[in-house]
């Protein structure tokens, strides 16, 4: 009972620290707003100041505010009509890749927002900077909210939100965290890992990280497709890291977290959760949490999580453990982490961003969180951002299994999460030319390496997701139809190698001057985009395009 009580103050506690920060937040909001609507009879149109200017003796030659702002179109013409082209390529289009998204109209409002104009080193409170106080407020949002996002006790965890992308996030935190040449182990790269976490081959450092760090890769059983923890733990024990990376961007099964934390805790490492391309599905509570047991965990903010192009790092806060001597230890990770940031790897943090972020945490939050002292969580997750991401389960499985009865192959035979990876071998193909056949066909996927390939350029695997086309509307009948485009695809591109060779040179030039292959890719291509254009645009209106045929 006296347990049960104490784990009951823990969560008022927890509720009444995050209650504190949105009452203090909301009553600085509140003063700047009564003062500035009662200045709001000063405000003078623009339009009206321009003429101020031109009539002006001292102001007649001071054209330029007008122009700076001119709309886009006015003023880059050539850029405006790309920005229209590639409009109408993402309505017609199937985008597969699963690091892609489709953002929404709030977030695209904030990175373009005025936001951008401030300079602002340093963190809220403390900058080398005046003129910070709204971009404090920002960003201070920012982080509260993203706590609530992952159902964090912001007296245990802390978080960093200027990082500015995934690949720079993950070498703040071995700089902050990790001497010169202190030793990092990762998945390796053509087993699904990632470049940041430090891949080389035999004979050439690839990422900067295996220049500053030595890495050594833990890979994939290749007769299951699923990680090796027992070879990893006995690889741990021979090369001693003192970071492991669980992370990946082509692993389509979840991570065991608590192998990874029992494998870390016997080299006393420190575990990295690298959530970059699940985060959005951790932030739903459909996929298991990295944060029950990591110690730092990096996301980049673009991919399931759908908001701006950013990342952040979470890092935990309190008490570590109780030494010998009943003394209490605290993690020193916060401390560490911000000063790698800034001023360590980076100078002013791109403030729109931070604002874009904090608008897409808040479509993962619910509005007015409530505690629930029964689960011990605050309920963070809309019911509308909930059903998007078991949508976005729903359509992996879905088009996993219509593609093994299309027979082909999966990288560990399925899919948990929003990926699935295409070994291409047993159809005589290669990921580099089924991917060309595809974007020819307006689906965009990526080549990506399977188990056991040699080259990254001419992989053996295409790597495809669902979290974009879901943002559009996608269900899995839609998938239904999408697994029936690609086999398609692969099915021209087949015929292709057959009547060119081997060489991909070859295969190239008769995709680019046959005219009976030409047929059947724009056979198929007209096909796709009659179907991708039934489904809503995401962040313009379709009435809006300038090609819209």
């Amino acid at each position: 009972m006296a347990l049960a009580s104490a784990a009951v103050l823990r969560r008022l506690s927890r509720f009444r620290a995050s209650t504190a920060l949105a009452i203090a937040a909301n009553r600085a909001l509140g003063d700047a707003r009564s003062i500035l609507s009662r200045n709001a009879s000063t405000a003078v149109a623009n339009d009206e100041v321009y003429s101020r200017f031109e009539s002006s003796k001292d102001k007649s030659h001071v054209t330029w505010p007008k122009q700076l702002n001119a709309p886009l179109g006015d003023v880059d013409p050539e850029i405006a009509d790309i920005i229209e082209l590639e409009k109408n390529r993402q309505w017609k289009g199937l985008e597969l890749i699963p690091s892609e998204n489709f953002t929404s109209t709030s977030v695209m409002q904030a990175v373009g927002s005025i936001m951008t104009n401030k300079y602002s080193e340093g963190y809220p409170g403390a900058r080398y900077y005046g003129g910070n106080e709204f971009i404090d407020m920002a960003e201070s949002l920012c982080q509260k909210r993203a706590l609530e996002a992952f159902r964090l006790n912001p007296n245990e965890w802390g978080v960093n939100v200027q990082s500015l992308s995934g690949s720079p996030a993950n070498f703040q935190v071995y700089t902050a965290l990790l001497k010169p040449h202190e030793r990092i182990m990762a998945l390796d790269l053509p087993h699904g890992g990632h470049l940041s976490h430090g891949y080389q081959t035999d004979t050439k450092k690839i990422s900067a990280v295996s220049i500053f760090f030595e890495t050594m890769p833990y890979r994939l059983d290749e007769s299951t497709g699923f990680i090796d923890y027992d070879q990893l733990e006995k690889s741990a024990t021979l090369f001693r890291p003192k970071l492991i990376v669980a992370g990946a961007s082509a692993y389509s099964r979840h991570y065991d977290y608590a192998r990874m934390r029992q494998i870390c805790n016997k080299q006393k490492a420190i575990l990295l959760a690298d959530m970059a391309h699940i985060s959005g599905l951790v932030a739903a509570g459909v996929v298991p949490s990295p944060f029950d047991v990591a110690d730092v965990v990096t996301t980049t903010t673009h991919k399931s999580l759908r908001g701006p192009r950013g990342a952040m790092i979470f890092f935990r806060k309190g008490v570590k453990e109780t030494n010998k001597q009943g003394q209490e230890v605290l993690y020193d990770y916060a401390e560490k982490i911000n000063a790698a940031v800034f001023p360590g790897l980076q100078g002013g943090p791109h403030n729109h961003t931070i604002a874009a972020l904090a608008v897409a945490l808040k479509q993962v939050n619910q509005p007015n969180s409530t505690v629930n002292l029964k689960m011990g969580m605050f309920q963070a997750s809309t019911q509308e951002f909930k059903a998007y991401q078991e949508q976005v389960l729903r359509n992996s499985a879905h088009f996993a299994k219509h593609l093994m009865a299309k027979g082909y192959e999966l990288v560990s035979g399925g899919t948990e999460n929003h990926l699935v990876l295409v070994n291409l071998k047993n159809k005589g193909l290669d990921g580099s030319r089924v991917e060309r056949v595809l974007e020819l066909a307006h689906i965009a996927a990526n080549k990506n390496t399977v188990p056991g390939d040699v080259s990254a350029m001419v992989p053996g695997g295409v790597r495809m997701g669902t979290p974009a086309l879901t943002s559009r509307g996608f269900t899995e009948v839609d998938f239904e139809k999408v697994a029936e485009f690609f086999d398609r695809a692969v099915g021209i591109a087949v015929k292709i190698k057959e009547a060119s060779g081997a060489k991909l040179k070859d295969f190239k030039a008769a995709v680019d001057t046959n005219p009976e292959f030409q047929g059947h890719i724009k056979a198929l291509r007209e096909e796709v985009e009659d179907y991708a254009k039934d489904f809503p645009t995401i962040g313009f209106e379709k009435s809006t395009m300038k090609y819209r045929n």
